[in-house]
């Protein structure tokens, strides 16, 4: 169907942070699938463990015990510091879940129509229930009637959920990302996030937590929320935590924990033997390559570089992002920049119209980062100036 308005060219094979064409040309990707090859392309690691689990089994269903699905989940309840998970397909699945448990969590609370509180510019899906929690009215254009409950504030402004709080009883939950990825690249203030824990735990709402950009090392942290010393009630991840294989998770805390009971969600595929076992190594290369640390340094790379090059230049308004996810607006759409990024060799995305999103992979060398940075700068400096 036509929904995609694909580019000119199609990746025969991957390396590392490098795409090649059937022509044997490379790009740097600086894109990684969208948030989701944090290790880049070809690991031989995943490639091992999706191999060797394919020769065994791959699918069996939830009725039974699934060990990779467990090892999985305990993986996730450690390194989160949170109590069990339930594992799916995609983030836009693992939101969904969240969004259950906010609906179940408030009938609890004695609401009829729970309400979770979203934010602008926000990107959560495109089932029915997370395009209706999305804060981007294009990309809900033409699906009305959305689904109900719920209720749009301004990223970044723990004062109007405040004061949200003090006008409305049926509130059941908060439901941000920790940097809108989608939206442009938006970090919002550092005191956001425990402002938010704050108020969610004096109204006895859920803060639910869309890592699902973020998390499994992107920002410097396992997750992005950790920057921050605090602990959501739900968090969903997906993308970078099967390295392309597909794979979601919605991670509950203890007041979340109990509030699904058996019958009341479930996903045929979800947490089969192979994603699972993608998902493991994924865990196990980030932990014994010390990688988390590297997101840091080359985020910190490229922030200095990108700013060297670009920060002075007067049509660029902002560079802002932390580890791996990066944004460079502009004061004018720059949508011609990605068939341009192909022509020099570089994969990369742009979003809101104005906003050069730089999603790289970790596995880049300090002289990769560096070539990403003057292509990229480059790339934009000849663009301002056409």
């Amino acid at each position: 169907m036509n929904t995609y308005g694909r580019l000119p060219v199609a990746f025969v094979r991957g390396e590392g942070p490098w795409l090649y064409d059937a022509d044997d040309k490379a790009y740097l990707d600086l894109l990684g699938g969208v948030a989701v090859c944090t290790l880049g392309h070809a690991h031989p690691a995943i490639t091992k463990a999706v191999c060797d689990q394919a020769s065994t089994l791959v699918h069996v269903s939830n009725w039974v015990n699934i060990p990779q699905q467990a090892a999985l989940a305990e993986r996730l309840v450690a390194l989160s510091g949170l109590r069990n998970a339930f594992l799916c397909n995609s983030g836009a699945e693992a939101n969904e879940a969240a969004i259950k448990m906010a609906r179940v969590h408030g009938h609890a609370m004695g609401i009829d129509a729970p309400q979770v509180v979203v934010a602008n510019q926000s990107f959560h899906g495109r089932t029915m229930a997370t395009l209706a929690a999305t804060g981007n009215a294009k990309v809900r254009a033409g699906f009305e009637p959305l689904v109900a409950g719920f209720i749009h504030v301004p990223f970044g402004d723990a004062e109007a959920i405040r004061k949200l709080g003090t006008e409305r009883q049926d509130i059941a939950a908060v439901m941000v990302e920790p940097i809108q990825g989608e939206g442009g690249v938006n970090v919002p203030p550092a005191d956001y996030l425990p402002q938010l824990r704050a108020l969610c735990d004096a109204n006895g709402w859920l803060l639910i937590l869309d890592e699902i950009q973020t998390g499994i090392g992107r920002t410097g942290a396992w997750f992005g929320h950790q920057h921050h010393d605090i602990k959501p009630d739900v968090m969903t991840l997906a993308k970078a935590l099967g390295n392309g294989v597909p794979i979601g998770a919605c991670v509950a805390g203890e007041k979340a924990a109990e509030l699904f009971k058996p019958g009341m969600h479930g996903s045929t595929f979800g947490g089969n033997p192979l994603a699972c076992a993608a998902a493991l190594a994924v865990l196990d290369t980030i932990e014994n390559g010390q990688l988390i640390a590297r997101a840091q340094v080359i985020g910190a790379r490229l922030s200095s570089g990108l700013k060297a090059r670009l920060g002075d230049n007067a049509a660029v308004v902002q560079i802002r992002g932390r580890g791996l996810i990066w944004g460079i607006e502009l004061d004018r759409p720059c949508g011609p920049l990605l068939n341009l990024g192909l022509e020099a060799g570089l994969m990369l995305n742009v979003t809101a119209e104005r906003v050069v999103r730089l999603l790289p992979s970790v596995v880049m060398s300090d002289a990769e980062v560096d070539q990403a940075i003057d292509g990229v700068a480059t790339l934009i400096e000849k663009f301002l100036a056409s």
